[in-house]
């Protein structure tokens, strides 16, 4: 499964599907994800981790992805 950061806070995103996950089996067989790219109707696009989508607006912008806080681990509840 390849990684990579999110656009919006820089937490690393869990990316589904692809070659990295031809020889993944068992749990979820590398088919779960933890973001995705959102295309505003601007043009622009946003590799974007499921927190950071849920804090945005109905119809975002690129100033609200400016706008998102960094991902700062230490302050995730368990």
């Amino acid at each position: 499964m390849a990684k990579q950061s999110c656009d919006g806070c820089g937490r690393t995103i869990s990316v589904a599907g692809g070659i990295a996950n031809i020889w993944t089996f068992g749990r979820n067989a590398g088919s779960e994800t933890t973001g995705m790219t959102l295309e505003f109707e601007d043009g622009t696009s946003y590799l974007l981790c499921f927190p950071c989508i849920e804090s945005l607006p109905e119809h975002p912008t690129a100033d609200d992805v400016d706008a998102l806080e960094p991902y700062d681990p230490d302050e995730e509840s368990v």
